[in-house]
């Protein structure tokens, strides 16, 4: 089975702007169907099918990673931060309660990385997010209104996606 390759080729410059006025994010099903998902709806957890999570289980999703770094192309290091938001794993396991293998995040100007089941799952006090909230603040525009922060990562810019427009989890069954 072939799989797009966010990451080849690799380039991304720099991009202080904004690359499409549209801050929604798609999440791609293995089944071809596709979720649209507004920032506030992951701030709220309102795109949680009716049913599948009580209030207070929401909440708990909600998690605060403190001393995150922002690794940038031509940038150097910025930090530390406190980055709020729903954990990976968790929106995959909401939307796709299924077998899975890897999920790719693709922000809106092309740049993206892959996180393998294996990865996510695995026990940890500072799991890989979809930020909505730099400490204490929601995200503006510019600075990416949903991002994925991965804790783990503190020597280069390969995982951090800014501006997140897609979300496809793949399943190899």
């Amino acid at each position: 089975m072939t799989v797009h390759d966010p990451l080849a080729p690799h380039s991304h410059e720099p991009n202080p702007l904004p690359p499409s006025p549209d801050a929604d994010l798609t999440v791609h099903l293995p089944d071809g169907a596709a979720h649209r998902i507004t920032p506030a709806a992951l701030r709220r957890l309102d795109f949680v099918p009716t049913g599948r999570l009580s209030a207070p289980a929401a909440r708990a999703m909600q998690v605060t990673v403190p001393n995150c770094y922002i690794v940038s192309t031509g940038h150097g290091t910025s930090g530390p931060f406190s980055f709020t938001g729903l954990r990976l794993l968790d929106l995959v396991d909401l939307l796709w309660p299924c077998d899975w293998t890897q999920v790719e995040v693709v922000s809106a100007d092309g740049f993206g990385t892959r996180a393998l089941r294996t990865e996510l799952t695995q026990p940890t006090q500072r799991p890989v997010i979809l930020a909505h909230t730099l400490d204490r603040q929601p995200l503006s525009r510019a600075e990416g209104l949903v991002r994925l922060i991965v804790p783990s990562e503190t020597d280069d810019a390969l995982r951090q996606v800014k501006w997140v427009a897609h979300v496809r989890i793949i399943s190899d069954t």
